[in-house]
């Protein structure tokens, strides 16, 4: 095997479309009393899942490895692991796939918004740069006397739009090796500072961790045991949080002070634990406010999609006018010389 396929075999990932196929064909077959091997050889004399990937399930099977463990062989988000590796806790793992393939649906459902969104404005863009680099190379030449703002941006705009792209490559190479010199818990107190982006992560944070704190609270796990399971997760965010919730708790503080403290959570999440604690129904009130959370979370993802394309179309906007001044003001200005 040469190194092109070695790194392809590294590299070879399920698509969203089809981690959401499987996670549905799983939880289907585990419905109707399936065990993990039984679904494994389902899958491979169904064809319905590439080989190469029933091969690593079979290892991560042969070897003793988890459901969450075969999984996260298989690539999968971590934070989808840890889901079901806490669901493998307290025993709720088909309810849990029922809500990661909801979830994975409305991801999917966003990106294809997105691609939508995007694509005919980007089209146009590119129409329009072409445009402008004909005028740079054919019309502006001869009207070269008559420099405007609009013509050196024309005249400039490959050089511009490489520039603009090296200082975002630069920009987030800096961001990334900056983000891996942070733990998890200050790479995230650092985000909900910035403006905007911000409150996404506070919500995706809440509905995250409130359903699986919810799950593992109504099937009467102690608190205390949760922060050692959280602490045993793939999820960075999650295991690192598992140890700061430990220590305070040691310290004699309760949990939904910890939540309160916490700038990651919204302020909301400390109320519903105080209030579930008060009606000893914590476990379903987490439960109930996750997917309340998870809904905004989706809702404020789509409205704010629903800007790209002003946006783009204003840009748009704006390169046209430069282009009809690029062209019409040297034009009028020559016709003013003859007057």
């Amino acid at each position: 095997m040469d190194l092109s396929q070695l790194l392809q075999l590294r590299t070879k990932k399920l698509s969203l479309a089809k981690q959401i196929k499987l996670i549905q064909l799983i939880n289907n077959l585990f419905k109707s009393g399936f065990h993990l091997s039984e679904i494994i050889d389902f899958l491979e004399r169904s064809g319905l899942t590439e080989a190469y990937f029933i091969s690593k399930m079979r290892a991560g099977l042969l070897n003793g490895q988890s459901f969450s463990g075969i999984l996260a062989k298989l690539k999968f988000n971590e934070d989808i692991v840890t889901q079901l590796s806490l669901a493998e806790s307290h025993g709720n793992v088909e309810y849990t796939l029922g809500l990661i393939e909801e979830k994975l649906r409305r991801v999917l459902n966003i990106r294809k918004k997105l691609i939508q969104v995007a694509t005919y404005p980007l089209v146009l863009l590119a129409f329009l740069i072409f445009i402008m680099l004909g005028l740079k190379n054919y019309l502006l030449p001869q009207l070269d006397e008559n420099r405007g703002l609009a013509t050196y941006v024309i005249q400039n705009l490959p050089t511009l739009f490489l520039g603009f792209l090296f200082s975002l490559l630069i920009v987030f190479y800096l961001g990334r090796y900056y983000w891996k010199k942070k733990t998890a818990l200050e790479a995230m107190r650092l985000m909900v500072k910035i403006p905007f982006v911000g409150r996404f992560v506070q919500l995706y944070l809440t509905a995250y961790f409130s359903r699986e704190w919810g799950n593992l609270i109504a099937q009467a796990v102690d608190l205390r045991q949760i922060c050692f399971i959280m602490q045993e997760q793939k999820s960075r965010i999650f295991k690192e949080f598992g140890f700061e919730l430990l220590q305070i708790l040691d310290r004699g503080q309760k949990f939904e002070d910890a939540l309160r403290l916490s700038p990651i959570f919204t302020k909301e999440l400390a109320l519903i634990v105080e209030y579930g604690e008060l009606k000893s129904k914590l476990g379903k009130e987490l439960m109930v406010f996750s997917e309340e959370s998870w809904a905004l979370f989706f809702e404020r993802v789509e409205r704010a999609m629903q800007l790209i394309q002003p946006i783009v179309f204003l840009l748009v906007a704006l390169l046209i006018i430069l282009i009809y001044a690029a062209m019409l003001l040297p034009i009028y200005s020559n016709m003013g010389n003859l007057i």
